[in-house]
């Protein structure tokens, strides 16, 4: 069967029927039976559209005009949304945000798995869609002379200030005005990175939620931090609730945010936050769910999956700082965990430690590596809970969860692609897919979080 092609020309305008939403957030929609990928554009609407890109096998848009408007559609209240990037749905009413993205669950597993009819559940969205980060990543310059904390707009260098960000708790937002607000009256300045001069290349800020208390993380150029002393006095005397303030040095031409060395500047190392009745204590490059109040959802489907009745062995593969082995440690028999970053096993050893369990061990170390060892050295789980990164399951791992064959497999994925293309291969080494279960961790975007329920089959 021939290829089909692209007919479309780049430049040629265009009318579009918009059928759906894609993984980015995108209208997708079709013009003489070819598939055109639409920023913007909402499914039901007819927009006109500039076609800018043509592949072999899509192209993509530029929404010129909406000519039939969806009733769902919405006024985004960010005075800069469309321009930093960072959400995709503002413009969407949530409860056809929760419906699109239950659609991209189900369009993953009929793409990629043999499932015509997934079990995909409806998804577990939020009582009030805003206001939920507890956690600022943002990159630190200069905009019209003036210091700013932000994000790029997509696919330029224009940094956009985000100290008013209606997805971030408002108690990082009020830290992030204060941090740059002390740079600018202090003459700390930000790093350039065409020049390689300055000093701050990021701030980080993460909020204790539950328990108030708030943490700061400045990534320099330099070891050596300008006016130190006062930048610490006027953080501590503008930002209520400032328990810490840690450096740390990056000095490489680099995407990656953190550099090998970390230190506290003034107060504590570590931040404490609460989930349920459980408390953790978090590193500054330590992963923790951005979203607290979804995360306890999202964690009480994980103990539904799991299914423990206190005679389990359990293995958190890509374990963070302990949180999902910690939740359901007081229902299994033992607990081992395994992470590739040790300041992140030391957390959830300390985590453990004072959450007082004596059956719970963590390792640092890659889960594809390690598994297989402690199967060989004789400890196989019943049960396995896996959270890896976009990418998904290392193949090395699958293939040792198809040898141990444990009871249950708990895959929590933020990629329902790579969910679905592993679910597959899962799926032809004697696995069964009982239930897909969406969360909303990330309201006002196109992101989806999925815990999904894999069983044994018996032979």
């Amino acid at each position: 069967m021939a290829e089909k092609q692209i007919r479309l020309k780049v430049g040629e305008e265009v009318e579009v029927s918009v059928e759906r939403i894609g993984i980015n957030g995108e209208g997708i929609g079709y013009h003489r039976k070819q598939v055109i990928f639409i920023p913007g554009a909402l499914p039901g609407e007819r927009v006109a559209v500039r076609v800018a890109e043509v592949e072999r096998n899509y192209a993509r848009g530029t929404l010129l005009n909406i000519l039939h408007p969806s009733p769902h559609r919405r006024t985004p209240p960010c005075p800069v949304y469309g321009r930093c990037g960072g959400c995709q749905l503002q413009h969407l009413a949530y409860e056809e945000q929760l419906r699109a993205k239950k659609e991209l669950v189900i369009e993953s597993f009929r793409r990629y798995t043999r499932l015509s009819d997934p079990p995909v559940r409806e998804v577990l969205g939020m009582e009030e869609p805003w206001a939920y980060r507890n956690k600022a990543q943002f990159q630190v310059g200069e905009v019209r002379g003036r210091v700013a904390v932000g994000l790029y707009e997509p696919e330029s260098h224009r940094l956009v200030d985000l100290t008013g960000c209606p997805v971030q708790h408002p108690r990082v937002n009020a830290a992030l005005k204060a941090v740059r607000d002390a740079l600018e009256e202090l003459g700390i300045a930000p790093y350039d990175e065409r020049r390689r001069t300055g000093t701050v290349r990021t701030v980080v800020v993460r909020a204790g939620t539950a328990t108030g208390e708030l943490h700061i993380t400045l990534v320099t150029r330099t070891p050596d931090l300008p006016n130190r002393e006062a930048l610490m006095a006027a953080l501590r005397r503008r930002i209520p609730g400032l328990t810490g303030v840690s450096q740390n040095v990056n000095s490489a031409r680099s995407p990656l945010i953190f550099g090998p060395e970390t230190r506290v500047l003034w107060g504590e190392a570590k931040l404490r936050e609460r989930l349920g009745e459980r408390d953790f204590w978090l590193s500054p490059r330590a992963f923790f769910q951005l979203n607290p109040v979804q995360t306890v959802k999202l964690y009480g489907v994980v103990r539904e999956a799991a299914g423990l009745t206190g005679r389990e062995r359990v293995v958190d593969a890509y374990c963070g700082v302990g949180t999902i082995a910690l939740w359901l440690a007081p229902e299994a028999r033992e607990v081992r965990g395994m992470e590739a970053v040790p300041e992140a096993v030391e957390d959830a050893r300390e985590n453990a430690r004072r959450a007082g369990f004596r059956h719970v061990r963590f390792e640092a170390g890659r889960a594809e590596d390690l598994l297989p060892r402690w199967v060989r050295e004789g400890f196989v789980p019943d049960v396995i809970v896996a959270d890896p990164p976009r990418t998904g399951l290392d193949p090395r791992l699958i293939d040792t969860v198809a040898r141990v064959r444990p009871r249950r497999l708990v895959y929590v994925s933020c990629n329902p692609s790579t969910l679905a293309k592993n679910c597959e291969v899962l799926m032809s080494r004697g696995f069964s897919v009982r239930w897909i279960q969406p969360v909303d961790m990330f309201p006002q975007t196109s992101h989806v979080e999925c815990c999904t329920l894999l069983v044994r089959k018996e032979n």
